[in-house]
């Protein structure tokens, strides 16, 4: 009997226990702290951050009530996070406030100076000034999703030649088209905090955050979208998904310059009672992350509708429904959080938290859309088209909360109509 006992123990395994009969840890749990990843950069990323709020809190305390003085400092919190969660977010960031800071020293408190000579200075009138800024941002869109889909036609016919080495390396094309994107998300984050000064250079004691109608929280929109696309693309490293994703900014980009050309949405308005509400600062901006996810993760479910169906140049099926679920979670997160801050501005400003309005009953019907969608993959296990299909039909149920309420419904949220 000893003797077969210790030929048993003989057969375990050598790194199941050690000397000390300790398990071994998980490779998960062997990682260290995230701050101790944290480099020299990225400290002096949150100094920087840091300096900003702080000169925003000298400079602007007229402005500024405690509501709006604790979203400057969580917002700063938030950005000194994204730099730390994504590296390129750090030149992002900086590079925006520093341009946008040197629009404003152009303008030197006169909005005549980003109009015709002698007044108008070159830099505002065609680079720097909030609508020239977005002007760019609707180019560089363009030239983007040109590039998308000039460098996947050549991952196309590289395929085709050579199917069995089918490299996950983006060629040069989709390398330049990423760039474009970078700098097209820059110039519109830059026109939208250029836009803010304006407002208060147009009305000194009505000047407000620029996402108080479609146009601007259009521009908000692609922003968003771009950043969390470039964040997969190169998480995944999936840049031949990026002509999908851009053929959905491109629309964007025609109804921006549509809205602006024949509407005149592009000039500054002062805000309607129902606006004016620190509130807008956070429900937006949370409800449009939750937006840019979706339509991000419709993309995505074109793409694996495409490899399914054995197009050998696009990344596995199972990755590309891998990204289009944590979409999809990263949208609902934030969305979810949106419909909380709305149901508290509405206690705030009308009374009540749910009155069962149209945009808030569409906005009811897209979270629970997406809520039902996670379910069935986490709990259900579903997997492949039908997921697909159900990301793209949620994108067409999401478009009509966010435009089609306003174009065909009237409510209590009527001041956002067409």
């Amino acid at each position: 009997m000893a003797e077969r006992t210790s030929t048993a123990d003989n057969t375990l395994p050598e790194n199941s226990i050690n000397k000390n009969n300790i398990l071994p840890q998980h490779e998960l749990l062997q990682e260290k702290s995230w701050y101790k990843n944290l480099s020299l950069v990225d400290w002096l990323f949150a100094a920087a951050i840091l300096t900003i709020a702080v000169m925003v809190q000298i400079k602007m305390p007229h402005h500024m009530d405690i509501y709006e003085t604790v979203i400057l400092w969580v917002s700063a919190a938030i950005a000194i996070g994204l730099g730390w969660f994504f590296k390129p977010m750090r030149w992002f960031i900086l590079g925006s406030v520093a341009v946008a800071y040197m629009a404003v020293g152009l303008y030197a408190g006169n909005i005549a100076h980003a109009g015709e000579p002698p007044q108008g200075k070159f830099l505002l009138r065609y680079l720097l000034s909030s609508q020239s800024a977005i002007m760019w941002q609707s180019a560089l869109t363009i030239f983007a999703f040109i590039l998308y889909a000039l460098g996947t036609l050549v991952a196309w016919q590289q395929a085709r030649r050579q199917p069995e080495t089918v490299s996950t390396k983006p060629n040069t094309l989709l390398g330049m088209a990423s760039g474009l994107a970078w700098a097209a998300a820059f110039a519109g984050f830059t026109g939208l905090l250029v836009r803010w000064h304006e407002s208060y250079l147009l009305r000194p004691d009505a000047g407000h955050i620029p996402v108080s109608n479609l146009y601007e929280v259009f521009i908000l929109f692609m922003v968003i979208t771009g950043l969390m696309y470039l964040y997969y693309e190169r998480k995944f490293a999936m840049h031949k998904l990026g002509v999908f994703v851009y053929t959905l900014m491109v629309g964007l980009v025609a109804f921006t310059l549509w809205y602006s050309l024949e509407r005149g949405a592009h000039e500054i308005q002062p805000l309607i009672p129902a606006l004016q509400s620190w509130w807008m600062k956070i429900h937006v901006p949370a409800n449009f992350i939750g937006y840019g996810a979706f339509c991000m993760a419709a993309a995505f479910g074109v793409a694996e509708l495409l490899a399914l169906r054995g197009i050998k140049w696009l990344p596995d099926p199972a990755q590309i429904e891998e990204a289009m679920y944590k979409a999809i979670a990263v949208g609902f997160l934030f969305f979810t959080i949106a419909t909380i801050l709305g149901a508290l501005w509405a206690a705030d400003a009308w009374g009540r938290y749910w009155s069962w309005d149209p945009k808030e009953t569409w906005a009811f019907i897209v979270w629970l859309n997406y809520a039902i969608w996670l379910h069935m993959r986490l709990v259900a296990g579903w997997r492949g088209k039908i997921l697909a299909w159900w990301a793209i039909i949620g994108l067409f149920i999401t478009a009509f909360a966010f435009v089609g309420v306003n174009m065909f419904l009237t409510g209590l949220h009527s001041y956002g109509s067409l």
